[in-house]
């Protein structure tokens, strides 16, 4: 006779079965579907978040999760997974079937509008189904409730236990910390990068950045990339965790780092436990976690002097007429240039968190209602001309330049932040516990490196939140300072001040 957890096992197989096949569509739709196939696939992801959800709300899923909680012959991860299925539950349930779906709908009209509106540089084309958007948002914020700010309600779909009031400490040590930083590096002698903006054919950039991705670890047997409008990646089981990019033949930039930071995201999803497929101990504890795994690898690794030691020469080589007047030393400058930008993806490391709390100001402003959809426009351009000095010239470059409120991210944005916060940490404990971390990367060997993350990070999935899983990798919370130190460190030397 099946034990309840085997019979909680089946119904949590078929949920994530039904999330992991629309997930598919969702990737198919972001890839390859069709311009027209769009009035039909709204309804297809539709009935499949309805079908997920009913079952995930249902009186016998209820029940079973109730019989699992009261059995003491669970082990300590079964046991864990009951608890946090529970917490998903409560939560879930309090959104109707009818709900899921409208957001469902809601979410694949609102990203064909904005792909519609980037093609045609048109913010105003996307602002009813925007502003559709947003009011199911605050619906849904109502409905889940919340203290204190209307934003955490939302913020906690991304990030568990994250606050304003936190968040609005976080930020300002941006402004307190890395504005002076960014100061001295402005008033000191820029170095170049003119040379990353000729021309690097297509086929060279892709089949380079697919090296980059196996030289990482990333297994091209459980995984693929592909071209999107907008760089992602999507998982339907450790076993098949997918990537995109972009490729612009005038900007070497666009497409390599794309490639790596999204890598960064798939060794997560690849180093979760197939085992525990279905279950929370089997996925992502949070997107600020999911976040430092992309940006250790974009920044920390990809960024770095030792990294480039290894594949400047590879690089060279692929492009020697474009790179035939740069040397190493120059590279490695030009690609941790600090200058204003106006695309989020493009900014570098520093910089790159002005961008955050501009959209995290931004859309807390929409949710309160103290800012109109209608005029998010002109408060967007506002805010990149007063912090980042930055003139925007167009909708596309602008306000248009991010897929996530088209899928409803409000309160992703600040994921962005952590994760960096978080990589900075990892990264001065991984230096700790590994003393030849850098002669390793210089040698071509990343494995215990990957290690390091698979056993300290992917391998808990949700066992432990956040700040639980930091505190047991590096042995306190998430601390700005490590992420400070780091960065001073290293601009020190490259921009020479002291």
């Amino acid at each position: 006779m099946k034990s309840n957890f085997e019979k909680l096992l089946k119904i949590t197989n078929k949920i994530a079965d039904l999330h992991y096949a629309n997930s598919l569509l969702s990737w198919d739709q972001e890839c390859y579907m069709p311009s027209k196939g769009s009035r039909y696939r709204a309804q297809q992801m539709a009935t499949l978040s309805g079908l997920a959800h009913e079952l995930s709300t249902s009186q016998e899923y209820e029940d079973l999760l109730k019989r699992c909680n009261e059995d003491k012959n669970l082990n300590s991860i079964e046991k864990r997974n009951v608890e946090l299925l529970l917490k998903d539950y409560e939560k879930a349930k309090k959104l109707s079937t009818e709900f899921v779906q409208r957001l469902s709908i809601a979410t694949s009209r609102a990203f064909q509008a904005w792909i519609g509106a980037r093609r045609s540089n048109d913010f105003k084309a996307f602002v009813p189904e925007l502003e559709n958007m947003l009011s199911i948002q605050k619906e849904k914020a109502e409905i889940y409730g919340y203290e204190e700010h209307i934003y955490n309600a939302l913020i906690n779909d991304y990030e568990e236990g994250a606050k304003v009031s936190d968040l609005d400490i976080l930020f300002s040590q941006v402004s307190s910390k890395l504005k002076p930083l960014m100061d001295k590096i402005a008033s000191s002698k820029q170095v170049e990068d003119g040379f990353m903006y000729q021309n690097f054919a297509k086929d060279a950039q892709w089949n380079y950045g697919i090296e980059i991705l196996k030289q990482l670890g990333y297994d091209m047997e459980a995984g693929r990339q592909d071209i999107s409008e907008h760089p992602f990646s999507t998982s339907f089981s450790p076993e098949d965790v997918r990537v995109t990019t972009r490729v612009n033949e005038n900007n070497l930039y666009d497409m390599l780092w794309s490639c790596i930071h999204e890598g960064g995201h798939a060794l997560y999803e690849q180093g979760l436990s197939a085992e525990q497929y279905g279950l929370p101990c089997g996925s992502a504890v949070s997107l600020g976690i999911h976040e430092s795994q992309s940006r250790f690898y974009e920044n920390n690794i990809g960024r770095s002097f030792a990294f480039w030691q290894l594949n400047f020469d590879k690089l060279k080589n692929t492009f020697p007429q474009q790179l035939a007047k740069v040397d190493l030393q120059k590279f490695y400058e030009a690609v941790n240039i600090v200058k204003p930008s106006l695309i989020r993806t493009d900014a570098d490391e520093l910089s790159y968190h002005f961008h955050i709390m501009i959209r995290y100001e931004l859309e807390k402003k929409m949710l309160e209602g103290s800012l109109q959809v209608k005029e998010l426009k002109d408060a967007w351009n506002a805010a990149y001309k007063e912090y980042l000095n930055v003139d925007v010239p167009s909708d596309k470059e602008g306000v248009l330049q991010d897929v996530h409120w088209s899928h409803g991210g409000f309160g992703y944005f600040p994921t962005y932040s952590l994760g960096s916060f978080y990589a900075a940490q990892f990264e001065a404990k991984m230096k700790q516990d590994i003393p030849s971390f850098e002669e390793d990367i210089q040698a071509n060997d990343f494995t215990k490196i990957l290690s390091w993350l698979r056993g300290n990070i992917h391998q808990h999935g949700r066992f432990y939140n956040s700040e639980e899983l930091c505190k047991n990798a590096t042995g306190e919370g998430l601390n700005f300072d490590y992420f400070l130190k780091y960065s001073e460190e290293k601009y020190k030397k490259i921009y020479q001040f002291s």
